[in-house]
């Protein structure tokens, strides 16, 4: 947990506003998005956006700013209370993240609110070593596991124009998303 226990999206200083999520053909969700200044104030809103907005989307554990028309490298993870979560951070954001590590691979299912009628079985490391920069704090690093690395490679495909469709490893791979009454 070294790095982000520090950090909490009061420290930002403003209030998030909810935005619409974007949904799949939107041509900004297959775009690379832009690095970004950690520290710059329309970064900071766009923090706080994403977790305003990520928190009242029912079942949402990760939000990227592509998913709400913005093409950069920023993205809001939070799987506290999910029942498949063994490691968990609380509510991070984190800037121009990247995978340092990344072992223990495993297949898991995932879905996404920008492609909000399928699921789909994806690879993914199942520990991982995260380096980024926190909103308004210098660089971080930290290790993860489970459920919460899933999310973190989940959010880091988004800022760099992927959705978990191009991960499947083909159409057998792809489920219509159960709903539960």
């Amino acid at each position: 947990m070294t790095g982000i226990v520090d950090w909490s999206i009061e420290d930002l200083g403003v209030a998030g506003v909810v935005r619409p999520v974007v949904r799949a053909p939107d041509p900004v969700l297959a775009a690379p998005g832009e690095p970004v200044d950690p520290n710059d104030p329309e970064i900071l809103r766009l923090a706080a956006d994403l977790v305003a907005t990520m928190r009242v989307s029912p079942g949402c554990v990760g939000l990227a700013a592509p998913q709400i028309g913005v093409s950069a490298q920023v993205f809001a993870v939070d799987v506290t209370g999910h029942p498949k979560a063994r490691t968990v951070h609380g509510t991070f954001v984190l800037c121009n993240a990247r995978l340092v590590e990344a072992s223990q691979w495993q297949k898991g299912r995932e879905g996404c609110m920008s492609v909000p009628d399928l699921t789909g079985d994806v690879k993914r490391a199942g520990r991982v070593v995260v380096a980024g920069a926190l909103p308004g704090k210098s660089e971080t690093q930290f290790t993860t596991d489970g459920f919460e690395a899933r999310a973190l490679q989940h959010e880091i495909d988004h800022c760099t124009g992927l959705l978990f469709l191009d991960r499947v490893a083909g159409a057998h791979a792809i489920h219509t998303r159960k709903v539960y009454l």
